[in-house]
């Protein structure tokens, strides 16, 4: 049996009618955490909703942001009443909110405040512990995913400011399982072995669910 084939637009549009006609869909109230919230120049609202295990993008207009009376931020706990809909160029659903209301702060971010005051009680962040940085060192050790936009970054800024510096890269993964015992082994190897001044450890963006 032969089928004519569609177009992307055409099959997006197809399966955006299907989902704004769903009387279900036009009027949901969800809960979850609040990810990744920037709230845009224009007014409107952009963030992830998320749980344990799934997340959905959310947009706010700004017609609808001048009704609340608090302000949204990561790891706040949300109930937000919206439509889902089909943004058709980029092929993805979406919850186009329509009011929002506070439901306590997130599991993540409470976790992520404890962690940070632990360590702070301890003395880690204690100015006494940090040395001071060469203002122009030989050698930059950086460790960072030996691809993506970061190291590109960092060479291009690093040698522009100090031509004659040399940059060492040893590739880490830097998120996900048994990331933090694979930074901390290759900082070991770059104290050990003096090969540089100062250490870089860099990630390009990421929620901080990833982080």
């Amino acid at each position: 049996m032969e089928c004519n084939p569609i177009t992307v637009t055409d099959l997006n549009k197809y399966i955006k009618n299907k989902v704004d006609n769903d009387e279900y869909l036009n009027n949901v109230l969800v809960k979850g955490e609040i990810s990744n919230f920037k709230h845009h120049y224009t007014g409107h609202m952009y963030f992830t909703l998320k749980d344990e295990n799934s997340l959905i993008k959310c947009i706010m207009f700004k017609t609808y942001t001048t009704n609340l009376k608090f302000v949204p931020k990561d790891g706040m706990k949300v109930m937000i009443l919206g439509t889902v809909s089909v943004y058709e160029r980029d092929g993805v659903y979406q919850i186009y909110c329509k009011a929002m209301q506070e439901d306590g702060m997130g599991s993540l971010y409470t976790a992520y405040e404890e962690l940070k005051n632990k360590l702070e009680k301890q003395g880690l962040f204690d100015q006494k512990h940090k040395k001071p940085i060469p203002k122009f060192p030989k050698s930059i050790g950086v460790l960072s995913a030996s691809t993506g936009s970061v190291i590109r970054d960092i060479i291009n800024v690093s040698t522009r400011r100090n031509p004659n510096c040399y940059i060492k890269l040893l590739p880490v993964p830097v998120q996900g399982k048994g990331a933090c015992e694979k930074i901390a082994e290759a900082i070991k190897i770059m104290n050990k072995y003096k090969l540089a001044d100062v250490i870089i450890l860099a990630r390009g963006g990421g929620s901080l669910e990833d982080l």
